[in-house]
């Protein structure tokens, strides 16, 4: 295989903020890997929670670059197995999975859902996330992006009265992300309160070492509760089953789509619900993560929609929420020149 590496800082249409970090740009890692005429492309953003930088990605790929280039590819599933290998991150794992299935599917001429045996045709809205900001920024912001699933980041000393005040602008369902910033007690509190608000879940209210208020919550919660930090990799999903009702997979933690796959798979057998989220990727990554929709109860895939400007053509949606997907094998995604 040839492999080549290219790095992006995209900006945002808007701030990103969060309850521990905010941002005005993305940096992004883009793994390209070819053989026989096809090129398969992957990605993996920064994220300074997980301590993933592009130039930590960059450094450990190009260290295993001969290595990688000597593989003899077939399957993207024995690709990850030998990367699983290398002394390398899972964000860089991630890129190239991703390129892995992407090439396996061009190589094949068919996209990775049909590869799979799923069907396209029903699959869950993605939500579209409004960060933290003024209310009255919160609010401008919908009104910019008219949507009927909001994902609405929160972790301040005003949690409920902000939910409070955007639902008198829109009927739109909410899910609630305080990214680990509540305690159990207030998880609580706070959610018999956004239930009558049009809250569908609460999605990582506890840091995700805090096992025992999540008992706690899991058995005094009017809303269902969905594992984001404390559902990094395949091991975690089993522990997670005791402490939520649902998980929420990124590609960029887990490794790419191989372990992703393995973790939907096991998630259902263990009656959770399954949702995969973004990382704020361009069409790239957002592509990877469609190919999964079939699979999910939930997803989060908005991260492109949150750019001023992309990289990529592939996989987009429209302003109806509906999916397209390119008439394209393996990802469908194709890089702007």
């Amino acid at each position: 295989m040839q492999l080549s590496l290219a790095t992006y800082k995209l900006p945002l249409k808007h701030t990103f903020r969060i309850s521990r970090e905010s941002i005005t740009h993305q940096d992004i890692l883009i793994v390209s890997l070819s053989k026989d005429g096809h090129t398969g492309f992957g990605e993996a953003t920064a994220n300074s929670y997980y301590n993933a930088s592009v130039g930590q990605m960059t450094a450990e790929i190009e260290a295993q670059r001969d290595t990688i280039c000597s593989y003899q590819f077939e399957y993207p599933e024995a690709f990850h197995a030998f990367l699983k290998e290398l002394p390398i991150s899972n964000f860089s794992r991630c890129a190239l999975d991703i390129a892995a299935h992407d090439l396996y599917g061009k190589i094949k001429g068919e996209p990775l859902y049909s590869l799979w045996g799923t069907d396209p045709s029903q699959y869950p809205l993605t939500n579209y996330t409004i960060g933290i900001d003024s209310i009255e920024n919160m609010v401008a912001k919908m009104k910019e992006k008219p949507w009927p699933l909001y994902k609405i980041k929160l972790g301040t000393a005003d949690d409920v009265a902000i939910v409070r005040e955007l639902r008198k602008h829109t009927d739109s369902v909410f899910r609630i992300d305080a990214n680990g910033a509540w305690s159990a007690k207030e998880t609580i509190s706070n959610a018999p309160v956004l239930k009558e608000l049009g809250v569908e879940f609460l999605e990582q209210p506890l840091a995700a070492g805090d096992w025992e208020g999540m008992e706690k919550v899991m058995h005094y919660s009017v809303l269902p509760v969905i594992a984001d930090e404390s559902c990094i990799v395949e091991t975690d999903v089993e522990r997670c089953a005791l402490h939520y009702h649902g998980i929420n997979i990124k590609l960029v933690k887990c490794g790419g789509l191989t372990p992703a796959l393995r973790m939907i798979k096991r998630g259902k057998e263990l009656g959770l619900k399954v949702m995969v989220g973004c990382m704020t990727e361009s069409t790239v990554g957002i592509s990877a993560v469609a190919q999964l929709l079939p699979q999910l109860d939930y997803v989060d895939m908005d991260g492109a929609m949150l750019l001023a400007e992309d990289i990529a053509h592939g996989v987009s949606i429209a302003s109806s929420g509906k999916v397209i997907f390119p008439e394209k094998p393996g990802t469908g995604v194709t890089l702007l020149s």
